[in-house]
């Protein structure tokens, strides 16, 4: 689950760079400088760890998302019900509704997505 986990500070400059891609190496060191007040090297060690595990890319000074902050929360989802489930999202979904009540307005959103899979 390593590479779908971040750290607080971690998922704050992922945060940060998906508000503002496509951005600059440059402006991003700016940013980090007045946000997080981290030297120009801090900000590029982290950027480092987030493009080995292919969530952003640095390309001649340009940094773009590989994946879309949905398709990343996505995939930590996915990763999750692989640790804690077998993968088994009925087994999740038991498990869940033991401890918290869906409402019919829930219900029926998982109703639809469920119908929306069968349909195609």
């Amino acid at each position: 689950m390593e590479q779908y986990k971040l750290g607080e500070m971690e998922q704050k400059f992922a945060d940060m760079i998906w508000a503002n891609v496509p951005i600059s190496s440059r402006t991003l060191t700016e940013l980090c400088e007045k946000e997080f007040a981290w030297k120009r090297t801090t900000t590029y060690t982290m950027l480092k760890r987030l493009c080995e595990r292919r969530i952003f890319e640095n390309n001649n000074g340009t940094v773009t998302a590989l994946m879309s902050r949905a398709e990343f929360g996505a995939a930590q989802g996915e990763q999750f019900l692989t640790d804690a489930f077998s993968g088994s999202l009925p087994q999740f979904l038991a498990a869940f509704t033991r401890r918290k009540k869906l409402s019919s307005k829930e219900i029926d959103e998982i109703q639809l997505l469920i119908d929306q899979y069968k349909e195609g």
